[in-house]
């Protein structure tokens, strides 16, 4: 079987990815799998998921890979922002960060882009939350694949994700 008829198929399946329903259950946030939502088109971006839930787009999580001077870094920012990369680095004290390849993304949280939960990775990863995803009562995140998306109070993100809260979002003009 190809990647792209692996995808395909889970995209299919009920739910959320098994690997993030699994990370759930070892959370102790299997309630959650109850609560995620499914689309038959996929949302990859922020303002897909948002059309999709009929929310803002400052509600919606969206998981970011980045590497600070070759090592992943996960950054987790409202949909409505973009994340100053410049901020990143300095927050990191990094020489250098890029926004991670779909290879990286992929090898580092099993997930592939648009669909990259803010926890239950392949492996461990450092992770900034942006202060602006604690505006909200509750945000929208991948569960693990385009076409699903599970609820979540900021701070259970943040503290579940193991997530640094910083101010990495690019100022507004």
């Amino acid at each position: 079987m190809t990647t792209t008829a692996a995808t395909d198929a889970d995209a299919r399946e009920p739910g959320a990815h098994p690997r993030f329903a699994a990370a759930l259950e070892e959370l102790g946030l299997g309630e959650l799998t109850a609560r995620v939502r499914r689309f038959p088109d996929a949302t990859r971006t922020a303002a897909e998921a948002a059309a999709a839930l009929g929310c803002e787009l400052s509600e919606i999580c969206k998981s970011l890979v980045f590497a600070a001077d070759g090592v992943p870094v996960l950054v987790l920012m409202d949909g409505a922002s973009r994340v100053d990369v410049e901020r990143v680095r300095e927050e990191l004290g990094a020489e250098k960060v890029t926004r991670a390849g779909a290879d990286v993304v992929r090898e580092t949280t099993g997930y592939a882009i648009g669909g990259v939960p803010p926890f239950g990775h392949r492996t461990r990863t450092r992770v900034l939350a942006d202060r602006g995803l604690l505006r909200h009562d509750v945000v929208w995140a991948a569960a693990g694949d385009p076409h699903t998306v599970f609820p979540i109070a900021p701070a259970d993100l943040v503290a579940h994700a193991g997530a640094t809260v910083v101010d990495v979002r690019e100022p507004t003009a």
